[in-house]
């Protein structure tokens, strides 16, 4: 635990690095824009379908319930979809983190290819939406419980959310796909539930994947390296 606060509090305070900041922007900027034109794409299909179905003015109708599904689908989303972006910008986080904090690692990390990167972030999709979809009919079950959704989802997506940003930082070190990763289980679930605590608060989770990756960063190379 201590090395996890460590990792984040190095994180935040890299917040201010150019690098970052372009990283920030640039995933932000996308993810909005996705998100942008899920709405409008939604409120085009709404605004016919409601025009077909007799109501004069459909477009006004359909951008009001495309809007509303905007909403919602980013408040639901929002991880997946910044996490899926954040791939394509991983590398050059984990490069400004190890050009402050560990300059030695440089000479052993690989470019990685666009391909194995939209790879990646299409694998993580689907494990995320999988994993997800699977456990419903025990959410369902939970469901009189109060507690037991929240936390069911809480546990999953912990898992999943350290898995994702371990292998960001990872595969630039990664130098075979058969290579076993540095981060033990119980440090994945940590780092994974600390990132899925911050993207439950306004504002913060625009930053928390980045923060995540950097943090992951900090982890990959203690743990490769036997650091403290």
């Amino acid at each position: 635990m201590v090395r996890l606060v460590s990792a984040f509090a190095l994180s935040l305070a890299q917040l201010a690095d150019p690098a970052i900041l372009k990283v920030l922007a640039k995933s932000l900027a996308l993810t909005l824009a996705l998100f942008g034109l899920f709405g409008w794409g939604l409120s085009v299909l709404l605004g016919e379908a409601f025009a077909r179905s007799g109501i004069a003015d459909g477009g006004p109708a359909g951008a009001l319930v495309a809007s509303l599904a905007t909403v919602i689908a980013a408040w639901l989303l929002l991880r997946i979809v910044a996490l899926f972006v954040l791939q394509f910008f991983a590398d050059e986080v984990v490069l400004a983190v190890e050009r402050r904090h560990y300059p030695q690692a440089l000479a052993a990390a690989r470019r990685v290819p666009l391909r194995e990167e939209l790879a990646s972030g299409l694998r993580a999709l689907a494990r995320t939406i999988g994993v997800n979809l699977a456990a419903m009919p025990l959410a369902v079950l939970l469901l009189a419980t109060g507690i037991g959704v929240p936390l069911l989802f809480g546990v999953i997506n912990a898992w999943l959310l350290g898995r994702e940003l371990q292998d960001m930082a990872w595969l630039r070190h990664r130098h075979h796909r058969h290579a076993a990763a540095p981060l033990g289980r119980a440090t994945r679930m940590a780092l994974g539930g600390m990132v899925t605590a911050l993207l439950l608060v306004p504002f913060v989770n625009l930053v928390a994947p980045v923060l995540g990756a950097a943090a992951a960063t900090h982890l990959v190379h203690r743990d490769r390296h036997g650091k403290d």
